[in-house]
């Protein structure tokens, strides 16, 4: 039984995706855009997903993926100000 829950759990553990983005600018709306810089089409299971920083703290989620499907355009709402260039996270 416990063997069970054991591979329960790491099956179902959370990874770390490290999302390379550039930072464009501001919305009408408030959310801050960003270009990937790499992009492949497994990468859509971000959508709608928290965003953390490198000392994993929450900066906001992923509201909308959009634009060109090599490299999109990827819209984030932020709950608090933080530096565009910081390296982001997503668990997957």
């Amino acid at each position: 039984m416990l063997s069970y829950i054991l591979k329960y759990q790491l099956g179902n553990a959370l990874s770390w995706l490290k999302i390379n983005l550039f930072y464009i600018g501001m919305s009408k709306k408030k959310h801050r855009i960003f270009r990937a810089k790499k992009w492949n089409k497994g990468l859509e299971k971000i959508f709608k997903k928290q965003v953390f920083s490198e000392a994993y703290e929450n900066v906001g989620q992923i509201k909308d993926i959009f634009g060109p499907a090599q490299l999109p355009f990827i819209s984030i709402k932020s709950t608090e100000t933080f530096a565009a260039n910081n390296v982001f996270y997503v668990k997957v």
